[in-house]
């Protein structure tokens, strides 16, 4: 399924706003979910709760916990929230289950483009999309005459013209964190430059002239940033434009509603988005495509399933959508596309369009090699060519042990 597609139509679907409406399950089964935890998910998670009878556990290391609770026999959790960056895991182990008989049953509001088959089984059901895109600070870079970046050399340009106007602490904030994010940061750089992860025959092929790229650029932004920037995740570069710190990221677009909540934003209505710069010229945008959804527990009863699936339908109808529009970029009926979904649109409909995120095996393998040797290059222990044979040779050593390569 592409994820462009799933994307425009999403956003481009609008109708009225209107508040919540009960749910419309008595449901009397015990059920638990586990997702991330950013606006989104607050917001279904909410309306799953109004059924009854349910627990929601929000977890930003979500990703780390799922396999293992969902493994568990019976399974930890009825309900996942996933993306198609982590729902491999799952899928590999066989712990959730195709979805085609409740969607016959309950599923009568899903959208086509809502029902991601694998292998010709609906095995999740999609409620937003996502990519990383350029937010920025709209009042600074307009009082220092800069123009919105469009490539990563005009937003180090840019920073350089913030940092000497000192009007804020830090021009730029980055999902640097050692582990998942610097991975996918250097994921959406290595394909602005052209990257392939993999070979033909599987296998790695970072350690080229791309994957240098990339972690040069990664490594010029490091001097904007605050120097703690190998802990920074998604929730902390969002608090530092929430408390007007910094000026400018490449951050998720689940991310942008919290610029405009007056109950923790200093800078409600001054944040906006733009597409993901480019990393060369001609290139696609510097970033990946997601969706993000819903799966079901394999290890749990089919009575539990039932429930379980019609408490999520209700999360994910017009009523939440149109009470948290802004929230994400929903595929939901009832989304109305606004001022916070310009830059992800922007992003989607661009000429090379960015790469959705591999739902692969060789992917996942790749992502846990970067993300645990690539911080060695940014505390200045090793070379970029040094790093990234560091990733070759772990990911082959998993790959292998995986039985994806010989």
């Amino acid at each position: 399924m592409k994820l462009k597609t799933i994307l425009m139509a999403g956003a481009l679907s609008a109708v009225a706003s209107m508040a919540y409406a009960d749910c419309a399950v008595d449901n009397e089964v015990e059920l638990r979910s586990l997702t991330a935890a950013f606006e989104a998910w607050n917001a279904v998670t909410a309306a799953w709760e109004e059924c009854g009878n349910f627990q929601a556990e929000l977890n930003q290391e979500f990703r780390t916990v799922q396999p293992e609770a969902f493994a568990a026999n019976p399974s930890l959790y009825q309900i996942g929230g996933v993306s198609n960056g982590t729902i491999t895991p799952l899928l590999n182990q066989g712990t959730i289950r195709p979805l085609d008989d409740l969607v016959e049953m309950y599923g009568q509001n899903l959208r086509p483009n809502q029902l991601i088959r694998i292998n010709g089984e609906i095995m999740a059901i999609a409620m937003m999309v996502n990519t990383q895109h350029l937010m920025y600070r709209a009042d600074i870079l307009e009082d220092l005459g800069i123009d919105v970046p469009t490539t990563w050399d005009e937003v180090l340009a840019a920073a350089e013209v913030i940092q000497e106007a000192g009007v804020v602490d830090y021009p730029l904030g980055a999902t640097l964190k050692s582990g998942w994010n610097i991975a996918q940061d250097f994921n959406n750089m290595f394909l602005g430059y052209g990257g392939t992860f993999v070979n033909d025959d599987g296998t790695p092929n970072v350690n080229t002239e791309a994957g240098v790229n990339a972690l040069g650029t990664m490594m010029a932004m490091t001097e904007y940033l605050d120097p703690e920037y190998l802990v920074s995740d998604s929730t902390y570069v969002q608090q530092q434009f929430q408390q007007g710190s910094i000026a400018m990221a490449n951050l998720w677009a689940s991310r942008a509603a919290a610029m405009d909540d007056e109950a923790e934003s200093q800078v409600v209505g001054m944040v906006n988005m733009a597409a993901a710069p480019l990393a060369m010229e001609g290139g696609a945008p510097a970033t990946t495509l997601w969706w993000d959804g819903i799966v079901i527990a394999a290890n749990i009863s089919d009575e539990e399933a039932a429930a379980a699936f019609q408490v999520a339908m209700e999360g994910l109808d017009r009523e939440m959508v149109e009470a948290n529009n802004d929230a994400a970029i929903w595929l939901v009926e009832g989304y109305q596309a606004g001022r916070l979904s310009e830059g992800a649109i922007a992003t989607a409909s661009a000429q090379p369009a960015p790469a959705s995120y591999p739902s692969t095996s060789q992917m996942g393998l790749m992502h846990t090699a970067l993300g645990n040797e690539l911080p060695a290059f940014f505390t200045g222990e090793v070379s970029a060519e040094e790093a990234l044979a560091a990733v070759e040779a772990a990911y082959t050593t998993s790959a292998q042990e995986a039985g994806i390569l010989e």
